[in-house]
Parts: structure tokens; sequence; C-alpha cells
């Protein structure tokens, strides 16, 4: 064994992170065979159609032109106020539920989900979602002396299995008083699914029957991440309105970030937002959250936080940012539609995407027939299951046929 000094809980701990690993993977081929010939659909970021990076145009020119106190200024531990409303109504738009809610600005979404687990489940519980999910949660949920569960998303006909989920909650609820569930919707993930309104019916009315029990706890952790490209603004933003009158023992709490919706990947600022029929569990909330964040990592990005304040408080701005960002939707759209169509004329199987960066092809293989992809320069994520494609990160040109070979290395492979 080899020798370490860590305390007992960290000893062992290291982060492989297939993600990145596969996207230095193609970085390495593009160098070594050209861009033109490498098809790299591994990072969750979006690339143009001349496979640039790309920064919605209004937020570029507006954070290069803020004065530099704006940047190098701290901010406040718990979020700017004005960032706060921003974020805060700009998240449920035309839905935003009859409840008390407030918010806590979180190192992206990830720091939100962090927040969300130290502070709301007990050391050794389980916290669940479904047997498709991002995977850093398990690493978060590992990190803070929890475990991960997960119950199964698809039933047999690909809609969402509210018998599974329903079993795996009481099963939880029976070992232990606080139960975190995290629901990565609209835009799943890595599947692109979303539940529907009335999977959200069903949803609450179970945490509703499991709540009737006062000693037990449900905070539904709902990953947004993605809901800025899941459809029509208002329409994929609907069950918001679901989450007001809910018994106090339900804390529904969303994860919200910068990185997608306003192509601040880097700038990794974000907010975690409660929503309580209580009006002590939300000063709890606020409380304990900004406790955590300055026994964390202390305060936030301060430019990004008065970047997303401008634009919101100008009509004009926020009008040409939701534009732009509409036309970067439209082109994951289409790319999507392209490997959809394609699929089904190959008869590959994918599981069921609505929108957002991602779609996945189920396998039983999924590493091995990586590695048959990488020899022909394609570049995607084997999971635990299947195989992601980032649709946000491949050109149309580029997608047009790939569905064809991941059929053909998934025939190879499995002969």
């Amino acid at each position: 064994m080899t020798y370490s000094i860590a305390a007992s809980h960290a000893k062992g701990k290291c982060a492989t992170d297939k993600i990145f690993g596969a996207n230095a993977a193609a970085g390495r081929a593009a160098a070594q065979y050209g861009r033109d010939k490498v098809i790299n659909a591994t990072i969750g970021a979006f690339m143009d159609e001349h496979e640039i990076l790309a920064c919605i145009p209004t937020v570029e020119k507006t954070f290069r032109n803020l004065p530099i106190d704006n940047i190098i200024s701290y901010a406040p531990i718990a979020g700017s106020p004005d960032y706060l409303e921003a974020f805060i109504n700009l998240t449920f738009a035309d839905h935003k539920p009859d409840a008390y809610i407030d918010g806590v600005a979180t190192a992206g979404g990830s720091g939100a989900i962090h927040h969300t687990i130290w502070n709301y489940s007990e050391i050794g519980d389980t916290v669940l979602t479904s047997d498709w999910y991002w995977g850093p949660y398990k690493v978060l949920c590992q990190d803070g002396l929890r475990k991960l569960d997960t119950y199964t998303l698809f039933d047999e006909q690909q809609k969402f299995n509210i018998v599974s989920f329903g079993d795996k909650v009481k099963e939880l609820l029976a070992k232990q008083n606080n139960l975190i569930v995290i629901i990565n919707t609209p835009a799943h993930n890595p599947t692109g699914f979303s539940l529907t309104d009335s999977d959200w019916d069903q949803v609450l009315a179970l945490f509703q029957e499991c709540a009737r029990d006062t000693t037990k706890r449900i905070i539904p952790l709902i990953d947004v991440a993605y809901i800025d490209y899941a459809g029509e603004k208002n329409a994929c933003r609907a069950f918001l309105k679901k989450l007001g009158g809910l018994p106090s023992n339900i804390l529904p709490i969303l994860a919200c970030s910068m990185s997608k919706g306003f192509t601040m990947y880097g700038q990794r600022t974000g907010i975690m937002i409660g929503v309580s029929s209580s009006k002590e569990v939300i000063e709890e909330f606020k409380n304990i959250n900004q406790y955590t964040s300055r026994a964390t990592w202390s305060n936030i990005t301060h430019s990004a936080m008065e970047l997303m304040t401008i634009i919101y408080q100008d009509k004009e701005l926020l009008a040409k940012v939701e534009q732009e960002r509409k036309e970067y939707y439209t082109l994951i759209r289409n790319r999507a539609d392209i490997f959809m169509s394609e699929a089904q004329e190959v008869g590959l199987h994918m599981l069921p995407y609505i929108a957002g960066f991602f779609l996945t092809i189920p396998a039983s293989n999924p590493d091995t027939i990586c590695e048959k992809l990488y020899q022909d320069n394609i570049f995607a994520v084997p999971l635990a299951k299947g195989i992601r494609i980032a649709v946000c990160a491949v050109t149309a040109a580029k997608i047009t046929g790939m569905a064809a070979k991941i059929a053909k290395a998934m025939q190879a492979v499995d002969e």
C-alpha cells in the first residue's frame, strides 16, 4: 500500500474525469491529423459552425465594458442583491410559484449541488438520482461522505419511470429522515430528456404523500443548468409554478448556472434558489448556505454577477441576449435533428431526446466502442451504460453521417 498521511476519509481519492480525458484525446488527434479530420463530441460547451467556442455576442460586449472596479472588487458572500433578484426572476420567468423564495450565490451549478448535499443530508445518508446521471453527482456525494443511489429513469415505453422512482424514494425514506433527490431537468445531461408537466404532478404527489410523516424532510434538488436550451422560454418553465404550496418539510432547491445560458463557463457563477411555504425555512436556507460559502470559497466572481445585473436591468440588452441565445439553441436543435433522423435510418437506438446539449446511445460496452471510434477520429464520452454525444460541440457538417459510423463501430465490437 502506498504511504499516506491523509486523513482516513481522504485516502485513495483520485478523480479521473472521462469527459476531460476524452476531450484531451480529441485535442491530441486534432494536432496530429488536423482539426478538420476530427469529430470532438465530448465537451459540454457550445461550439459554433466554425468549431470556435462561442460567447453570446451581447454578453461578450457587456462583459468587456465592465469597469475595472466591478471586476476586481470583492462581492457579498451571499451574492449581490441585484444579482440574486435578476437570477431568480430570469429563472422563473412567468412561472414564479406562490411561495417564499430566496437565493445564495454559488460557484456555478456545482456549488449549489455541493451546498445542498452538505446542508440538507446527514453524513452517511444516501442521495437519490436517476441511473443516467452526470458523473460529478457521485463525486460530490462521496467527497461529502454521502452515498449515491439511483432509480431507473425510463420505463419500457421510454417514459419517465414513476414506479421505480417512487419505490426508491420510499425505500430510502424508510432508512433516513432527510432525502435529497437530484432531478436534472429540463434538457437532462446526458440524455436530453425532460420531465413533462404530468410527470411533475406525479413526482410532487409522491413527495406530498411521503411528507405526511412530518419526521421526514424531502429536498428535491432540481438541476436546471440547461433550461435556457430546453425549448420555448415559458413552456419549459411551466413546471416551476407547481413548486408553490408544498408542505414545509418539502424544500425544492434549484441549482442554476451562468455557464450555459450566458456562455460564461469559466466564470463559475451560479445560484441556489430555495422555494418554501415556510418563511422560517427560507430564512434558515439563506443563513446556512451563505455560511457554507464562507467556509468553502468565501465569495464568487463579482464581474459575472455585475454582468447578469446589467443585462437584466436593461430590457433592450436582455432581448438581444435572448435572441442571440435562441440562435444558438436553433443550431443545436438542428444538429440533434440530423443525428436522430440518421440514427433512425440505420437502426441506432438512442434514449429519448427532447432538447439540450447532449444525447445518449445505450450500449453494453461503451468504453470499447469509444476506443473503436477513436480509431476513426470520433471522440465521445463513455458512460456506465452508454455513449454521450455532445451535439452542442459538433457542427452540422460533421454530425452528418456520425450515427452510421457509431452504429458500425457498435456492430464491429459486438461481433
